[in-house]
């Protein structure tokens, strides 16, 4: 076989592998302090403020002021002409983010546990029953974000998983006239449907990147199976 020919297998055999396990999250994280303590509320007197997007006036009611830092373990990008969103006529909902915190962030098999995020929720799921015994469920929260802002809306489409996040803003209701209205949860202690965070973003940040070593070996096996195709075509034709 061609040394060409072999790049191309087994760069292409690897491409696959890295890219399925392209979002898993990464075993050694170096945590920041923010993402090791608690989520920060406090009763706002913001009033009740418009908020337009994609042609459509929202009223937002903030509750709390909020301050959450976390690891995301899941997230879903919203498209606001798609599904229950069109029907909804919801286009401020730009991103579902799952994240936990503290104790079961730093836990040292947070690995072998699975999240996912179905259209309005985060889910989890492990057969591991030392990983479950010390996740808290306490410490997990699935947040609707929501925003006009341009720049905001950019900045959430960068992130990944395994990144320690910073997001501030409100925790808040909202609605629209020409669709529904989605309420949100004031304590991370409650469970099923409004359980998740509704927080209109005016600020975030990725504090500290992910070093997804399965990320990085995609784009190199990727570059090499360019590489390996780039060769083999470039290669005088020979006929046996």
């Amino acid at each position: 076989m061609k040394i060409s020919s072999t790049m191309i297998v087994v760069s292409f055999a690897w491409l696959v592998v890295s890219f399925w396990n392209r979002n898993d999250l990464p075993r050694n994280i170096d945590f920041l302090p923010a993402v090791l303590g608690e989520p920060q509320q406090k009763q706002t007197r913001t009033a009740p403020f418009n908020a337009a997007f994609n042609g459509v006036d929202y009223l937002v009611e903030p509750e709390y002021e909020y301050d959450l830092a976390g690891v995301v373990v899941s997230f879903r990008h919203h498209d606001g002409n798609s599904r229950l969103h069109f029907l909804a006529n919801d286009h401020l909902n730009m991103l579902d983010v799952c994240v936990v915190w503290g104790d079961t962030a730093a836990g040292r098999l947070l690995h072998k546990i699975d999240f996912w995020n179905g259209i309005f929720t985060c889910n989890v799921f492990t057969r591991d029953s030392a990983a479950w015994k010390a996740f808290s469920m306490e410490q997990l929260s699935n947040n609707h974000l929501i925003s006009d802002d341009e720049t905001v809306r950019r900045q959430v489409k960068g992130i990944a998983i395994g990144d320690q996040v910073r997001v501030r803003g409100y925790l808040a209701s909202y609605s629209s006239d020409k669709g529904g209205r989605r309420g949100t949860s004031t304590t991370r202690t409650d469970t099923g449907d409004g359980a998740c965070e509704t927080l209109f973003v005016e600020q975030f940040e990725i504090i500290k990147p992910a070093i997804s070593y399965w990320r990085i070996s995609m784009w190199v096996s990727l570059a090499i199976l360019a590489l390996g195709l780039f060769i083999h075509f470039k290669r005088p034709y020979r006929p046996y």
